[in-house]
């Protein structure tokens, strides 16, 4: 059994940061992709930001140049520093994490996280 835990939303104001976290937890062997997707009110999930194992990355055009998405694969977490962050960012925003368990490969979403971006 796998769990991922996020923590990191919030509210804030425009051009502001924040940075999410979301650490996988359970008896894993490996973690291949790890990534971010968000979802706001009447819109169809989303991806965010995805990085492999090997660091290669992947950003949707919407958040270039201010999302910054990392690892730490000692700790089987992944974090989403977000800069710069306006109102149409405003989502959950869940991870998603690609494991190898003794069961085999699958992939788990975290419970989401809510971020408000709102003068």
């Amino acid at each position: 059994q796998v769990q991922l835990v996020e923590s990191g939303g919030g509210l804030v104001q425009p051009g502001g940061s924040l940075r999410l976290s979301c650490a996988a937890s359970g008896i894993i062997f490996s973690i291949y992709a790890m990534g971010w997707y968000r979802q706001a009110p009447g819109e169809q999930r989303e991806l965010v930001a995805a990085i492999t194992s090997g660091g290669r990355t992947n950003y949707a055009d919407s958040v270039k140049g201010r999302f910054t998405i990392s690892r730490d694969n000692a700790k089987n977490t992944v974090y989403l520093q977000m800069n710069s962050l306006k109102p149409e960012d405003t989502a959950v925003y869940y991870c998603n994490v690609d494991v190898t368990t003794v069961a085999g490969s699958d992939d788990y979403w975290g419970q989401g996280t809510q971020v408000t971006v709102s003068s």
